[in-house]
């Protein structure tokens, strides 16, 4: 691991001035995903700004009848709550879906937003990535592409994006809030934080530099059930292939694309009276098979199918 500066502030504030102060910068929370990336030297901050003292652990009932979360409130704690629990259970299912009990205990809910692809590529200093560094190609392409992206890639990256809790807000309609480099707050959608890869996969949010998440913001819970599914090759400590989420007719996926996939195709065919099946696949229609990936696009139609049907019978709520 390369040398590296550390600081604790205790207010918003401070942790932004501090980023915005020192080029090379980074917010630290949890460090389930950055301290691995460190060590591996794909991620080379020369400052760590340490931002779990600030004021931002707490899980608070808004006037309009959702709830605002705290970035720094762990997956576990999120996961426990139990407004969350009966008003919003696709996320806890989600997000018990993900991680081991040790890694939920640290990871927060800022931090599980932001957590980078686990592409083997990226992950391999040895192999060409443009998500690591931009311009060397993606070796993806042409290797174990597996569980690579069927929506929305591009010929510069086929990753996909890894988190369970993004698709389950992304389903319920969250958003979230920002302070940015010069103070100010702005408010993001989650469906909109992620960007496609482009030409440009190191992009990979819509923060700006020295953006600090400090909430999310659940809108009142929508009528219907709820249900998240996934699919990955073993029960423990694996990434999905695939996951599903379902409130009500609001529909995203998961592990498929570069950012969590808002299925807004399925639910205009739901709208217009199509089948659960055919609502899944007018999603699918474009979909790309990378040669080895072929079979998540029949997965997730049936994964979809099967979570429009127990949410309509109530079921998972």
């Amino acid at each position: 691991m390369r040398p590296f500066t550390y600081e604790r502030p205790t207010d918003v504030a401070a942790a932004v001035r501090a980023v915005a102060a020192t080029p090379g910068a980074k917010f630290l929370a949890g460090g389930t995903n950055l301290l691995d990336l460190m060590k591996l030297d794909i991620e080379q901050p020369t400052h760590l700004v340490d931002v779990n003292r600030l004021p931002l652990s707490g899980i608070e009932d808004t006037p309009q009848g959702g709830l605002r979360i705290g970035s720094m409130v762990s997956n576990s704690h999120l996961a426990a709550d139990a407004r969350v629990r009966s008003r919003y259970a696709v996320l806890a299912q989600a997000i018990v879906s993900g991680g081991s009990g040790q890694l939920r205990n640290k990871a927060t809910t800022g931090g599980n937003l932001l957590q980078r692809t686990r592409c083997a590529y990226f992950y391999d200093p040895s192999k060409p990535c443009n998500k690591r560094q931009p311009g060397s190609g993606c070796s993806a392409m042409e290797g174990l592409n597996r569980n690579s992206a069927i929506l929305g890639a591009s010929d510069a990256c086929i990753a996909t994006n890894p988190s369970d809790m993004a698709v389950a807000l992304t389903a319920l309609g969250a958003s979230l809030e920002a302070v940015t480099a010069d103070g100010a707050t702005r408010t993001l959608a989650v469906a909109d934080l992620h960007r496609l890869p482009g030409d440009t996969p190191h992009l990979e949010t819509n923060l700006a530099a020295g953006d600090l998440i400090t909430a999310v913001i659940l809108p009142p819970a929508p009528p219907g059930g709820q249900i998240y599914r996934k699919a990955r090759d073993r029960a423990s400590y694996a990434g999905g292939l695939a996951s599903v989420a379902v409130v009500g007719h609001q529909v995203a996926f998961g592990a498929v694309a570069h950012k969590p996939w808002r299925a807004e195709k399925t639910e205009a065919a739901l709208a217009a009276g199509a089948s659960a099946l055919e609502a899944a696949h007018a999603e699918l229609a474009g979909a790309h098979d990378n040669g080895k990936n072929g079979f998540k696009i029949a997965l997730v139609a049936r994964m979809t199918a099967d979570a429009l049907e127990q949410a309509s019978q109530g079921r998972g709520a």
